[in-house]
């Protein structure tokens, strides 16, 4: 996407964006609810669970995926957002009742966040992908018949030579 793309983005666009960010938000939001994990929080090596791999990873995956469907072309990068919103308001909660957390759990220092949160957030992207992929039934390069007739190779009669 340039520069002159996004400043040829109709305001239809602009909503369209935002409501698939928002929506991808959602469901992570929804998925960090059902799967019961806060990944803001440590209390010892059995934070790592397969619950927790599933929260870090295919949540985000799953929110990258929507996004694209909804935005169409362009969703791969919008995908980034959802996972960075949802992890800096979870942090943020968490942050601010840090005191009243159980005893053995402790919020996540912000280094370590901010690799959990690039993990979401890779995880989302790679969503974002799978769902253009979806929307335009394939990736990569146009087939060479519907290219203009300038840039299609001539085809030369290899039988002509023999």
């Amino acid at each position: 996407m340039s520069f002159t793309s996004i400043v040829r983005m109709s305001p239809k666009d602009v909503v369209w964006g935002i409501f698939a960010v928002l929506v991808g938000a959602t469901v992570i939001y929804v998925g960090d609810r059902l799967t019961g994990i806060s990944l803001e929080v440590f209390y010892g090596v059995q934070t790592f669970n397969p619950m927790w791999i599933i929260t870090l990873f295919f949540v985000p995956f799953v929110a990258g995926v929507v996004v694209s469907l909804i935005f169409g072309l362009g969703g791969k990068i919008l995908a980034y957002f959802s996972p960075i919103i949802v992890r800096v308001y979870e942090y943020n909660a968490i942050h601010d009742v840090r005191f009243d957390l159980p005893d053995g759990v402790t919020l996540l220092p912000v280094g370590f966040w901010i690799l959990v949160v690039i993990l979401a957030v890779e995880a989302a992207a790679i969503g974002g992908v799978i769902g253009e992929i979806v929307n335009k039934k394939v990736y990569g390069r146009s087939a060479k018949s519907k290219l203009h007739k300038r840039y299609q190779k001539k085809q030369h009669d290899s039988s002509n030579n023999v």
